[in-house]
C-alpha cells in the first residue's frame, strides 16, 4: 500500500495535503446525487450563493448584496465582482439562474422553492431577480443550505443538462480545480489550488467567509481499510483521515503525532431505525410504536464503543442542539425497557409474523445498531429474521414493498434538523421508493406551512407538531446522536472544525 502511495501525480509534497475521505469520490456532478462524498467534492471545486457560518447563520458567499420587497415576494441578488469559472470565463447571473433551476429538480428543499417561484430572471450580467407567486419564508436558507445535494453554481452550458443526466465536464468556480488527468479511479485524485479564486474579505467561518487555499494541492487517496490509513498517517504519508476507526480512537488520542477532531450539535450524526409501512408487522402503526418503548440508545452507543465524549442520547426527532429540538411525543422513549416493550406488544394484534431486520455488514454504525435491535426485538417477543448483506444491497432492498421490515441508518444533523431536508420523513406520501412507503396525510400540509412560515418561532411550533405525528405513528425511532471523529497530523494548522471536510484556510507546517 505504501508503495502505491508514492506513485507520481506531480505536486510538491511539502505543499500538498494528503487526505483519506469516507469513500472514493465516484459521482462528480454535485447536483446528481445526495451522497455525502460528492457534497465534500462539491465544496472544494464549486461555490454557492450563500453559505452557513459556525453559528448556523446564512451568510453571502458568491452574492455581494441582495434586497427583498416588503411583502417578501421579490428578491434581487447581485454577484461579487471578479468571480470566474475554472475555464477563465466570468460567472454571470444567467449561470446562477440555470444552476438554481437544475438543482431544484434534484433537491426536496429546492423543489419546494421552485414550486413557490413565479419567475427567476436575469437583470444584467451580475444581477437576477427571483419573484415568488406565494409566500416562501426560507429563500436565503434554501440558497445557503448544506443539505445534500447542495445548490452549487456551475456554468449555464452545463446547468442546461437535465437533472436526470450527469454533467460531462467538471468546471466550478471554487478554491480548488479538478482535472481528469489528475484522477486515477480506485487510487487517488489530485485537486489543485485555484490561483484565480477571489475569496471574500471576511475571515473563514465554517462554510462562510474567505475561502483562502493555503496549500497548493489536495491529494485524496483511496484507502478503504481504516487501520491501513491510520498506519500510513503514523508514517507521515497521510495528513488527514475523515473517519477515525472507532476501535482505534483511544490509541489515537494518546498519540502525540496526531489530533482527534470531534464534533457536536448539527455536526454530529443521528441514527434512526427506518420501518416499512407497506407490508409485514410494521405496516401496523400500533406495532411500530412498540419500538418507542424498546430502543435503548445508551445500549447502541455502548455497542459502538463510544464514550460520552463522542455520543449522547437524544429523543428529539429534529436533532438535539438544533433550533427545532423538542420533547413533544417522547414520553414512551424516556424509560426504554424490554418489559415495557413486551407489554406494549401484547396490546397489539401481533401474531408472530417475522420481522425482517436488514443488517449491513460493511458499515459499522448500521451493522451494530441493527444487530442490537434484532436482539431486543427477540427478547420483547417478536419473531426475528435477521438478514445480513452489504449496504448497497440494503439500499436496493428498501425500494421493495416487501422483503424487509426495519434497518438502522444514520445521517448528519445538518441534513436531518430541518423537516424539509430530513430524509427520514421527507418522502412522506410521495412515490419515492426510499421512504419506507409511509403516508401520513396530516404531515403534508405542515411541510407546506413550514416552508411558508415567516418566523423561526412559527417554524418551531410546526416542527413540534410534525414530531408528535411522527412518533405517534411510529414512523421512525432514533437510536442515538454521535460524532464520527476525524484525525489529522499535528503539522496541520487552522483546520476548520467541520463534519464536512473543508480544506481552505488550513496550512501545513
Amino acid at each position: 500500500m505504501l508503495g502505491a502511495l508514492l506513485l507520481p501525480i506531480s505536486a510538491p509534497r511539502a505543499q500538498t495535503l494528503t487526505a483519506v475521505l469516507e469513500a472514493e469520490i465516484v459521482t462528480l456532478d454535485p447536483h446528481f446525487t445526495p451522497a455525502y462524498i460528492t457534497r465534500t467534492f462539491g465544496y472544494m471545486v464549486f461555490d454557492t450563493l450563500f453559505a452557513m457560518d459556525s453559528q448556523g447563520r446564512v451568510q453571502p458567499q458568491m452574492v455581494q448584496s441582495w434586497t427583498a420587497s416588503p411583502d417578501g415576494l421579490t428578491w434581487t441578488f447581485t454577484l461579487r465582482e471578479g468571480l470566474a469559472w475554472h475555464d477563465g470565463t466570468p460567472v454571470t447571473a444567467a449561470d446562477c439562474v440555470a444552476s438554481i433551476q437544475r438543482w431544484g429538480t434534484r433537491s426536496a428543499l429546492g423543489s419546494r422553492m421552485l414550486a413557490a417561484i413565479g419567475s427567476i430572471e436575469t437583470k444584467d450580467a451580475r444581477s437576477f431577480t427571483l419573484t415568488l407567486k406565494e409566500p416562501f419564508g426560507l429563500v436565503l436558507e434554501t440558497l445557503g443550505t448544506t443539505s445534500s445535494p447542495v445548490p452549487f453554481m456551475m456554468p449555464e452550458r452545463l446547468a442546461r443538462t437535465p437533472g436526470t443526466e450527469r454533467i460531462t465536464e467538471i468546471i466550478g468556480s471554487g478554491p480548488f480545480t479538478y482535472s481528469r488527468a489528475d484522477h486515477r479511479t480506485g487510487d487517488r485524485m489530485l485537486l489543485r489550488r485555484n490561483a484565480a479564486y477571489v475569496p471574500r474579505a471576511e475571515p473563514a467561518d465554517h462554510l462562510a467567509g474567505g475561502k483562502v487555499a493555503r496549500i497548493e494541492a489536495l491529494d485524496i487517496r483511496v484507502i478503504p481499510d481504516g487501520a491501513t490509513a491510520v498506519s500510513a498517517m503514523r508514517t507521515g504519508e497521510i495528513d488527514y483521515i475523515q473517519y477515525a476507526p472507532f476501535d482505534l480512537l483511544g490509541q489515537l488520542e494518546r498519540d502525540r503525532r496526531v489530533r482527534v477532531q470531534s464534533f457536536t450539535g448539527l455536526e454530529q450524526f443521528t441514527g434512526h431505525y427506518r420501518t416499512n409501512a407497506a407490508s409485514g408487522p410494521f405496516a401496523d402503526p400500533a406495532i411500530r410504536r412498540v419500538l418507542l418503548h424498546l430502543v435503548d440508545q445508551s445500549e447502541v452507543m455502548a455497542g459502538m464503543g463510544l464514550s460520552d465524549r463522542y455520543s449522547r442520547t437524544c429523543n428529539a426527532f429534529f436533532i438535539c442542539g438544533s433550533p427545532y429540538e423538542s420533547a413533544v411525543g417522547t414520553e414512551p422513549m424516556q424509560r426504554p425497557s424490554i418489559e415495557a416493550a413486551r407489554e406494549a406488544l401484547r396490546q397489539t394484534r401481533y401474531a408472530g409474523e417475522p420481522v425482517i431486520v436488514l443488517v449491513a455488514n460493511d458499515l459499522e454504525a448500521p451493522k451494530i445498531s441493527s444487530e442490537i435491535l434484532a436482539d431486543r426485538l427477540r427478547r420483547a417477543g417478536f419473531t426475528v429474521d435477521m438478514q445480513v448483506m452489504d449496504w448497497a444491497s440494503v439500499l436496493a432492498r428498501r425500494t421493495r414493498r416487501d422483503g424487509w421490515s426495519v434497518f438502522g441508518v444514520h445521517a448528519l444533523g445538518v441534513d436531518l434538523h430541518n423537516p424539509l431536508t430530513n430524509s427520514v420523513v421527507g418522502f412522506n406520501c410521495t412515490n419515492a421508493l426510499t421512504g419506507g412507503f409511509h403516508c401520513q396525510e396530516a404531515l403534508t400540509p405542515l411541510f407546506a406551512q413550514f416552508a411558508a412560515a415567516p418566523t423561526l418561532e412559527a417554524r418551531q411550533a410546526l416542527a413540534a407538531q410534525m414530531q408528535e405525528i411522527i412518533y405517534g405513528q411510529g414512523m421512525a425511532v432514533p437510536w442515538g446522536q454521535f460524532a464520527q471523529p476525524a484525525v489529522h497530523r499535528v503539522q496541520l494548522e487552522n483546520l476548520i472544525p467541520s463534519a464536512i471536510p473543508l480544506f481552505w484556510n488550513v496550512g501545513k507546517r
